[in-house]
């Protein structure tokens, strides 16, 4: 079954969290070095860039409701899935911003969505 990896509002208690129904929560999980977090106003995007790291959560899901999540993040067109190498965790799935070019917006400092300050 893959893991997937969420840090905004797919979090336990945000409002996206009842789309992770049927799935198998982990716990707290970690990316390694080399992660940061953009506020996009009303949600966050994950972005390979920097030395930081970001904090979400682990999930168990089945393929069929990674393809549900797929439709959701609108994957690969406002979202592209792929692996994130996390902290003590197997890889996992994560849903990333597209494209390499920093697109402006202000990272979140810390790495946590859950009381964000913007830098």
């Amino acid at each position: 079954m893959p893991l997937l990896f969420v840090y905004g509002t797919l979090l336990e208690g945000e409002r996206n969290h009842r789309l992770l129904d049927g799935s198998h929560r982990v716990g707290a999980a970690l990316t390694r070095k080399g992660y940061a977090l953009l506020d996009c106003g009303p949600y966050p995007a994950l972005v390979e860039a920097g030395a930081g790291r970001v904090h979400g959560e682990l999930y168990v899901v089945s393929p069929p409701l990674l393809l549900r999540l797929d439709e959701f993040e609108e994957h690969p067109t406002l979202f592209e899935r792929r692996p994130v190498a996390l902290e003590r965790a197997p890889r996992a799935w994560a849903y990333f911003l597209p494209g390499s070019e920093d697109p402006g917006l202000p990272r979140i400092r810390g790495g946590r969505w859950r009381g964000r300050t913007p830098r």
